[in-house]
């Protein structure tokens, strides 16, 4: 994931020194796009803020942490509930709180403790998708602003062709092109990255969705079933459309 990102980073160095070295300025260009460049960044704004608190705040540590399991087994097999729940409630994690709904309905038996954490993990991973729904937002709405400014600035560009030399200064075309398809570029600039992270955070809701039906399924059959009883269908739901 660092490669990809210092790859990226590179690539974005690079395009604006082939640009000066050319003799265009690609950042007067930007500064001169218009109402939907600034759209645009906004968006990008938003693309950045949401990628970096889902990369801080959905992490393994989050929602299924190492070790929890290894530490809950011992009190519950001692009984000593007043110290699970205590162990429980001060990790802030999707799994502990699942368990925690698991010991507080420990007298309900199987079939609805069962059925019960399956719905506070489905909850809990929906909890984490809708913070991550804003990148699909910017991956679909960049390229329309963009397209919108490229529009908007050809016809800015005949515009200014049709009342002043026509097509004998040629330059007042080029300029205007140039100004529109800066848009679609910054557009296309937002939404792909945007595109990218959205999957990966929907890859990686996936694959928490897994491992912690898993844990769950391993845990409720061995507390409620036995150490021998085959694990039961734990229905985790995590709505990774």
């Amino acid at each position: 994931m660092r490669k990809l990102f210092s790859m990226a980073l590179l690539a974005g160095l690079a395009i604006p020194n082939l640009a000066l070295g050319a003799g265009f300025n690609l950042l007067a260009q930007v500064a001169d796009g218009g109402v939907a460049i600034l759209l645009t960044l906004g968006l990008s704004i938003l693309l950045v803020a949401v990628t970096i608190e889902r990369l801080v705040h959905f992490r393994t540590a989050y929602v299924v942490p190492d070790g929890l399991i290894d530490r809950v087994k011992p009190l519950w097999a001692a009984r000593d509930f007043a110290r699970l729940q205590q162990l429980l409630a001060d990790q802030d994690s999707t799994l502990a709180r699942v368990i925690a709904y698991v010991v507080t309905h420990r007298h309900l038996g199987y079939a609805i403790v069962n059925s019960g954490a399956g719905d506070v993990a489905s909850i809990e991973l929906r909890h984490h998708q809708q913070k991550a729904y804003a990148l699909a937002i910017v991956a679909t709405v960049a390229p329309i602003v963009g397209l919108l400014g490229t529009v908007i600035g050809m016809i800015d560009a005949f515009h200014v062709i049709a009342f002043s030399e026509g097509m004998g200064n040629p330059a007042l075309l080029a300029a205007g092109i140039s100004k529109a398809l800066i848009n679609t570029a910054c557009g296309l600039s937002v939404a792909l990255p945007a595109l990218a992270m959205h999957h990966f955070f929907k890859n990686r809701q996936a694959f928490f969705g897994l491992t912690l039906e898993k844990k769950i399924n391993s845990l409720i059959s061995e507390w409620f079933l036995g150490t021998d009883a085959p694990p039961q269908p734990l229905q985790v739901v995590s709505h990774a459309n």
